[in-house]
């Protein structure tokens, strides 16, 4: 109930009634010293003069007197009479009137999801280029921050045994080389031979079906054809070792050949190095010592995870927007490469994978970066204000006000939260009046005066 205190006209009034009475009373007791005989006269011998008011004038003064009262009552207590009407009647308006409430209607959030996640930057293409060969360094030409081509060197390792072990390589080809060779010469022996003790046996055989020679004679030639013909085969035999020997000899020369090509470490990509890890005179071992890490940063990657609320709406081929904290103002478009078509079920998040380009090199592996994911919804989630949510036994809930004025705290599913507003995935429908900040006044079933907030 307001109060409105009252103006301070009943206490003009009094004070005016008051000056009047006194006045009064001062008229009157100069009324009375006229009367009297003697009194107020300064000399004794003179006879007092005495004033004598006609009628008229006593008149005048009643008159004035009545009309100053008449006034002084219209002044004060009518006015007064009706401010204290005025009040009452405020007061009895104020209990017996609804609460006035300010609602606002439920809409839906942008159709343009605004994603916003942390991420890592990482080299394309990244690969440690380790020694190949054993030996010594002997000399560096890159060094850290170096952009190198594919099959550009980067260092040379000296290791002058693989030399001799080169040679002594070679040496053993040239003798595999001359046992084949023997063998084939003997193969060519063996199957002269054979050829002859196959035409003996062949007229020993007619010879002996036309009863000329003996019989065992013929089986001595035969058996002799048939040895012939088993040397044979095993002469064919030792040509196929000696040529496995050669071809071991070759392949042995060709891997020695190799590895003293691996003396000369080249860059196995386009790339910038991002690690040397050796320097002149140091020693190094075939497939243990780091010698560079070589980085492709043309075009960089950043893996983000997405969580499970958002999981669907990233697809591969998606735009995305990186920013990073120290290159403020600068916004680096890149494309969603692959995503892992799987959650991860601690975290419950998916992974996915951002391609950015990078022809000026100033994005570098390792940054951390913010990674905008805006993508289009086809059904866009309510939005409420923070403060409209009552949280109590029941859950989260809304005062909405029906359509008869009345208050019904509707129980609501909180989506996403976006600080002072957020999504509401079940319980409303668009367009529902909601109270902003209810306060008290979310009682279950209270009437109230809805008034749009503007």
């Amino acid at each position: 109930m307001r109060y409105i205190e009252p103006e301070p006209t009943n206490q003009a009034a009094s004070a005016e009634e008051e000056r009047l009475r006194k006045e009064n009373e001062d008229l009157k007791r100069q009324l009375h010293a006229l009367q009297v005989p003697g009194h107020g006269s300064s000399h004794s011998g003179l006879p007092p003069k005495l004033w004598r008011p006609s009628a008229i004038t006593i008149w005048s003064i009643v008159l004035g007197m009545v009309v100053l009262t008449v006034v002084a009552f219209f002044a004060g207590y009518i006015p007064l009479r009706t401010r204290n009407a005025l009040i009452v009647s405020e007061a009895h308006d104020q209990e017996v009137a609804l609460p006035r409430v300010q609602v606002i209607a439920v809409g839906r959030s942008a159709h343009d999801s605004a994603l916003e996640l942390p991420g890592n930057i990482q080299a394309i293409t990244e690969a440690p280029i380790l020694a190949r060969a054993d030996g010594y360094i002997l000399r560096r030409m890159v060094d850290i921050g170096d952009r190198v081509r594919a099959g550009q060197p980067v260092a040379e390792i000296e290791a002058p045994e693989m030399d001799d072990q080169i040679r002594q390589s070679k040496a053993s080809l040239q003798q595999a080389q001359g046992a084949l060779q023997q063998a084939l010469a003997n193969y060519q022996q063996g199957k002269s031979d054979t050829e002859m003790a196959r035409i003996t046996a062949d007229r020993w055989k007619t010879l002996v079906a036309r009863g000329v020679v003996s019989r065992q004679d013929n089986d001595q030639y035969q058996a002799q054809y048939q040895s012939r013909a088993s040397s044979l085969q095993s002469l064919e035999q030792a040509i196929a070792a000696q040529k496995g020997n050669v071809a071991a000899a070759e392949a042995n020369v060709a891997r020695l050949e190799r590895m003293k090509s691996y003396l000369l470490v080249k860059a196995p990509f386009d790339g910038a190095i991002t690690l040397r890890n050796v320097d002149v005179g140091a020693l190094v071992t075939a497939g243990n010592t780091l010698l560079f890490r070589i980085a492709q940063t043309a075009n960089l990657r950043t893996y983000v995870n997405v969580p499970q609320t958002h999981a669907n709406s990233v697809r591969p081929g998606q735009t995305a927007v990186l920013t990073v904290s120290n290159l403020p103002g600068r916004r680096f478009p890149g494309k969603v490469a692959r995503t892992a078509t799987a959650l991860d079920p601690t975290s419950r998040t998916l992974l996915i994978e951002i391609q950015v380009p990078n022809p000026e090199g100033v994005l570098f592996p390792g940054m951390y970066a913010q990674v905008d994911l805006g993508s289009a919804r086809a059904n866009p989630p309510l939005l409420v204000p923070s403060d409209a949510l009552v949280v109590g036994s029941n859950g989260a809930t809304v005062a909405v006000v029906r359509q008869d004025h009345t208050v019904h705290l509707q129980k609501i599913k909180v989506g996403r939260d976006y600080g002072d507003r957020m999504e509401v995935v079940s319980g409303l429908q668009e367009g529902d009046a909601i109270i902003p900040n209810p306060g008290d006044v979310a009682r279950e079933g209270l009437r109230v005066d809805p008034a749009p907030v503007r």
